[in-house]
């Protein structure tokens, strides 16, 4: 079975043995074929070699893997009973950032460590889909149609999502808002509200024109023609469509890329990783890597819906839905359709704070899946 369930006792009352065989082990293996392509084609992108990226994406990977396993054996109304205090712990290493945060390619977004560079917006992603699944979880049904009820939830989006706007980082703002939406509609708040909301902030976006910098201008200006300015500004998505399609069907083979191997394409190795596979396998090997994609989101979305509690499905849609967004923008972004915003890959892209932040989301889903019988706030009945 994919997804045991639990039947006469709750699953807090399990052994650790027992936990680990819930565990949704076809679930972790599609995580680590994930890793290790992301590792393939790491090595591809330094060249041949192991150094300087996939070195040391591999050790992440070992060590957050252990930790992934250890967040999927805790009792989940751990994570219930201290989402706010999480989600307070983020919000003042976002205002630390703020004060004292580390500067780079004119960002100030990371806190060092010496070791790595922490990025507490990444945590923000998590830290935010838990706080708002509490809150959301604990209502009635009749609540969620007020308006009062979501000023809130509201406040809890709209002041990491200023903070990190400042940064400036705006694809991680985007993200934050986006996954705030969507879990929203998935806890039934009415749709006239989407609406209403959604006319407001199209109104509003001449007089958000003004607080953007000048890159993140450019970055618009250029998405609508990127060949006005094509050996500056916008070289990087022109470069990007030129490695994508010279990929054709098939692609040219496993570390015979031509444009990323010479050089041609910026990041390569973070955010455009997409156009460096591309090249190298082709549409058919970029369709394959989306399916795996698929499945993740798709085991995700099994999952919360064999959850018993609210809280347990809202976490669970709330991290799949964060998963499919970045997917989703970084190859819209790679191929032009939509500007440049700095998202990366999950899993394939180089990162230690997105690594860190996928491997918790990870096992925040698995915790639920192995603890799916335990009632917290609103109770979801099951037969099965």
């Amino acid at each position: 079975m994919l997804f045991p369930i639990s039947s006469l006792r709750e699953s807090s009352e399990l052994s650790l043995k027992d936990k680990f065989y819930h565990l949704s082990w076809m679930y972790i293996i599609f995580i680590v074929l994930l890793s290790c392509t992301g590792f393939f084609i790491l090595y591809s992108a330094a060249g041949g070699s192991f150094q300087p990226y996939a070195s040391k994406q591999i050790i992440r990977f070992c060590i957050f893997f252990v930790f992934m396993i250890g967040i999927a054996l805790t009792d989940i109304r751990f994570w219930y009973k201290n989402a706010y205090l999480i989600y307070l712990a983020v919000l003042v290493l976002l205002i630390w950032v703020q004060i004292a945060g580390h500067v780079g390619m004119g960002a100030q977004r990371w806190i060092n460590l010496g070791f790595m560079q922490l990025q507490p917006s990444e945590f923000m992603k998590i830290a935010l889909v838990l706080a708002l699944s509490r809150y959301l979880s604990f209502g009635s049904l009749q609540e969620t149609q007020s308006m009062s009820y979501i000023v809130l939830p509201t406040l809890m989006v709209a002041i990491p999502a200023a903070l990190v706007f400042k940064q400036p980082d705006l694809g991680t703002t985007v993200l934050l808002i986006l996954g705030a939406v969507i879990l929203y509609f998935l806890a039934g708040i009415q749709m006239w509200k989407f609406i209403a909301v959604g006319v407001a902030g199209l109104s509003i976006i001449p007089i958000g024109w003004h607080f953007l910098h000048d890159y993140q201008k450019n970055r618009v200006l250029i998405f609508l023609n990127p060949e006005s300015d094509p050996s500056d500004k916008g070289y990087h998505i022109l470069q990007s469509k030129i490695t994508f399609g010279s990929g054709g069907i098939f692609g040219k083979g496993y570390l015979k890329g031509t444009q990323s191997g010479l050089n041609f394409l910026p990041e390569k190795h973070t955010d455009f990783i997409f156009t460096v596979f591309a090249e190298e396998f082709g549409l058919v090997g970029c369709l394959s890597l989306l399916v795996l994609f698929l499945c993740i989101i798709f085991y995700g979305f099994v999952i919360a819906f064999r959850s018993a509690n609210l809280f347990g499905r809202l976490l669970v849609l709330g991290l799949s839905t964060n998963l499919f967004l970045y997917v989703f923008i970084n190859i819209a972004m790679v191929l032009g359709l939509i500007p440049v915003v700095g998202v990366p890959l999950p899993m394939i892209s180089y990162g230690g704070s997105i690594m860190l932040t996928l491997m918790i989301s990870f096992g925040l889903i698995e915790c639920v899946n192995v603890h799916n019988s335990v009632q917290i706030g609103r109770r979801i009945a099951y037969d099965y």
